[in-house]
């Protein structure tokens, strides 16, 4: 079934002249969700019958829904167009958009508006969940203030090197030309961290790190190293049989800029207990970079459903 084309927003400001009201958005919303034809929610095969004020009814169980039903924003009061506007924003701005930002903008408390940046964080989460194959990329980084500019009082001990006691790990890997999943680790052993290669990229692929042990993968991967410690950052040469090889773990280097950029640009502070929703926004804007703002908005939609 082809569905029909959708309006491309090539700017987050057309927004508004996009849905000028609450019934575009969610007419704009049911044709993402459901194409042409309305499906229930409680039984896909069954009959729907539409009914007044925008209700739904599914034949086979007898049950009422709308377009909310099934979806993070299902029991909010807030109208569609402002969860709409709030995940226009967060998916195509480069850099976020803080709980301020957007109550200032939707003239709600900052209270209601990180309520609602948090559920569309836990839809974004679905994209943080892919198998990676090929040459990838592994890789730590450690979030948080520099210890350095912490008042006397607040200063941490013994938190240099590898050992950041007052920073959050998180764990990266990329595929290279693909996409990169991520996640809040509790150390940066390797008993911790090749049981997440294991299960997110296929046996077989190469696997670039920064030096540092990974012990287990020789077996199901090829591990190629460079050694940051003795400032060797990367070597391109050519095999005999052709193939350009490029050791260097700068692609998920570049990453984690972003990603940082972000924190200290936009959320300024993020709390270890929810620095894990932070890494799913990233890594949703980051798979999604090569597609349409219009496409990065619509595939958003439905994982909210």
């Amino acid at each position: 079934m082809k569905r029909e084309k959708t309006i491309k927003r090539k700017k987050v400001i057309d927004f508004r002249t996009s849905f000028p009201d609450e019934e575009s958005a969610i007419k704009y919303y049911e044709k993402v969700r459901w194409g042409d034809n309305v499906v229930s929610p409680f039984d896909p095969t069954s009959k729907v019958y539409k009914c007044k004020d925008g209700r739904y009814k599914c034949k086979n169980t007898g049950k009422y829904f709308t377009y909310r039903t099934g979806t993070f924003f299902a029991n909010s009061k807030l109208d569609f167009r402002d969860w709409l506007y709030a995940m226009t924003m967060i998916a195509n701005h480069k850099n976020g958009i803080s709980s301020y930002q957007l109550a200032n903008d939707l003239d709600i408390s900052q209270k209601t508006a990180w309520y609602m940046l948090h559920r569309i964080r836990a839809a974004m989460a679905k994209e943080n969940t892919q198998t990676l194959s090929g040459e990838v990329e592994i890789d730590e980084t450690f979030v948080g203030g520099k210890n350095i500019n912490r008042h006397k009082d607040k200063k941490i001990k013994k938190c240099q090197g590898r050992s950041y006691k007052d920073k959050v790990k998180v764990f990266g890997i990329l595929e290279r030309n693909g996409k990169i999943i991520a996640q809040v680790v509790p150390n940066t052993q390797a008993r911790t961290l090749v049981p997440i290669v294991k299960k997110n990229v296929e046996a077989g692929s190469t696997v670039y790190t920064d030096g540092w042990s990974y012990k287990g993968l020789e077996k199901k991967y090829e591990q190629r190293s460079v050694d940051h410690s003795k400032k060797f950052y990367g070597i391109t040469y050519v095999t005999d049989d052709g193939e350009i090889i490029e050791i260097t773990t700068n692609r998920i280097e570049n990453a984690w800029s972003i990603f940082k950029r972000a924190i200290k640009g936009t959320y300024i502070h993020v709390s270890k207990k929810h620095m894990q929703r932070y890494v799913d926004e990233f890594v949703y804007r980051f798979n999604t970079r090569k597609i349409s703002k219009n496409d990065r908005i619509e595939l958003l939609l439905r994982y909210a459903a």
